[in-house]
């Protein structure tokens, strides 16, 4: 039976232990200090300490659950536990000096998010923990925090699928699996394993270790950190942009359909109607891009191809790799990028956006009412995959779409308020929403979010943790019955 009331306690525990979590975390970037004869260590002993402790108060506090997690305890325990995560995340940018308290919080929730907005002007001289650390950031956010945990710690208790709902990404996602904690081990297994791959991928490409550990952990991420100030850009070579193209494009599928390829072979991703769609609009904005370089800017044909490809993968996965300046760049290529941001890509993958299957399902759901209109008798169904959708999804779609365009429009006028350019403006919001990370002018894809006043960083924040949990698992918080004790929450 569902507990009447949200206990406090469980919550506590349960925070407590993640806190544990981010500190073990917080050992690999502390090595990779180590390994490279940094001196300064305090940034990382600091968090781990501040981590630690967090967690043994917390622990202490609190108390394991004895019943199912009800679904309140659920998303408090989402939404809390990412701003828990984000302020611990911060410690080494703020300890060490690097940053402010508020640049280190939109640092940290940027890449446990996934956008990879950056506010470090120079990362020339910043040492190699740190730039370990923001990948790894992307790493722990890109599949859920919330999820790795549950893979990690079998032992969580009953419940879990609340958690689970409250992180996971699109209509789609396998999280209605009856067996929530084998679901969370099989994708944290597809999650590495893809990690590893595209690792040893870019380390035969001629990268370094660590360059080659940052990337991949950004890449099947989808989160868009590099350790250089130009990005993807400073490779210049097509055989590091094509290894990173294959990658990004694997993260934004529905990581459940790689569960079941285990099982039934390779052709359940190629018949995923979904992936599928994701891959065709990648392809016609690629096209439509290069022929847009080619008659107005008069770029060279494979120039133009080998930028427009890139970049649309990287964009419509929500990488935010940036291999070329695509600011000055003519206007329907821009409109075409933001639509690209906007839409996303698949849902129950790593990337961001308002998700692929969504738009589907709105596309169909406007064919049906198009055709209920001509012919008043017909019965409406909509399908998916070649299975019917139901209604009550469908509801969740149209909800899901009104809230989300209109936090997009709430983010720009907030930003205009604050003095931002209309067009920066639109496209930091759509950006940030989506996980995506570069927007256009002084946002733009080889510069920072430095530039925002402070006001406009706050926002940015709340748009990246609201993008990434969907809106409703915060939104949800914020209500005054959430907090009102009721039976059958």
């Amino acid at each position: 039976m569902v507990g009447e009331k949200m206990d406090s306690k469980v919550i506590s525990y349960i925070l407590g232990k993640l806190s544990w979590a981010v500190a073990l975390a917080l050992l690999l970037p502390l090595g990779a200090a180590i390994g490279s004869g940094e001196q300064a260590l305090a940034p990382f002993l600091t968090a781990i300490a501040a981590a630690g402790v967090t967690g043994s108060l917390l622990r202490r506090y609190g108390r394991a659950a004895t019943a199912d997690l009800t679904v309140r305890e659920g998303l408090a325990i989402t939404t809390l536990g990412w701003i828990l995560v984000t302020f611990l995340g911060m410690l080494p940018y703020t300890v060490g000096g690097y940053l402010s308290i508020l640049d280190g919080i939109l640092e940290s929730i940027s890449g446990l998010s996934g956008t990879g907005a950056t506010v470090f002007n120079d990362l020339t001289h910043v040492p190699a923990g740190i730039l370990l650390w923001r990948a790894e950031t992307h790493w722990l956010g890109g599949l859920g925090i919330i999820v790795i945990f549950i893979a990690l710690f079998p032992q969580m208790g009953r419940g879990t699928i609340h958690l689970f709902n409250a992180e996971s990404t699109g209509p789609s996602s396998a999280r209605a699996l009856p067996r929530i904690k084998e679901m969370a081990r099989a994708l944290f297994r597809v999650y590495v394993g893809l990690t590893m791959l595209a690792f040893a991928a870019l380390k035969c490409c001629g990268l370094s270790f660590l360059a080659a550990l940052e990337h991949a952990f950004s890449t099947i991420a989808t989160g868009g950190f590099s350790p250089y100030n130009d990005s993807a850009a400073h490779f210049h070579s097509p055989l590091i942009e094509g290894v990173l193209i294959v990658f990004m494009l694997l993260s934004s599928a529905n990581f459940g359909i790689y569960v079941a390829v285990r099982q039934r072979g390779i052709r359940v991703l190629l018949q995923d109607t979904e992936f599928r769609c994701y891959l065709g609009i990648v392809v016609a904005a690629a096209i439509a891009i290069t022929l847009n370089l080619i008659w107005q800017m008069g770029m060279a044909p494979p120039t133009a191809l080998r930028q427009a490809a890139f970049q649309a993968v990287s964009l419509s996965s929500s990488t935010g790799f940036v291999s070329a300046d695509f600011d000055t760049w003519p206007s329907f290529s821009k409109l075409v990028i933001l639509g690209l941001m906007f839409i996303g890509g698949c849902g129950g993958s790593t990337a961001g956006g308002f998700k692929v299957t969504r738009v589907m399902l709105l596309c169909h759901m406007i064919r049906e009412a198009v055709r209920q209109k001509i012919h008043p008798g017909v019965v409406v169904q909509v399908r998916s995959n070649h299975s019917e959708v139901s209604s009550d999804l469908i509801l969740g779609v149209a909800r899901f779409f009104f809230v989300y365009v209109m936090l997009d429009l709430l983010w720009t006028i907030l930003l205009t308020w604050n003095g931002v350019p209309l067009f920066a403006a639109l496209g930091v919001s759509i950006s940030t929403m989506g996980s995506c990370g570069p927007a256009f002018g002084i946002f733009g894809a080889t510069c920072t979010y430095a530039a925002l006043p402070a006001f406009g960083k706050v926002i940015v924040c709340v748009s990246m943790l609201m993008g990434r949990l969907e809106s409703f698992t915060v939104l949800a918080l914020l209500m005054p019955s959430f907090w009102q004790r009721r039976k059958g929450w």
